[in-house]
């Protein structure tokens, strides 16, 4: 995931202004610390992206993110 899908993710799942609260402000559990500061500190996009829809509750079913392929079929064993 590239900085720029990130960001378009971001925005497509939780609006404009509620993503730029949330990057910013938000203390994802998983990282221990904001998404802002994750990303600055050269943790990979698609990590705090993973972090911030667990933490939000965002269904698997949208967590591919706007801008990605597709998840892969999770029906097939």
């Amino acid at each position: 995931m590239t900085r720029s899908e990130f960001q378009r993710a971001l925005v497509d799942e939780f609006g404009d202004a509620q993503s730029r609260a949330l990057l910013r402000d938000l203390v994802l559990d998983a990282l221990g610390t904001t998404g802002a500061d994750a990303l600055h500190q050269g943790v990979l996009p698609k990590t705090v992206w993973q972090a911030l829809c667990t933490q939000m509750d965002v269904p698997v079913h949208r967590r591919h993110g706007v801008g990605l392929a597709a998840p892969p079929d999770q029906t097939s064993g």
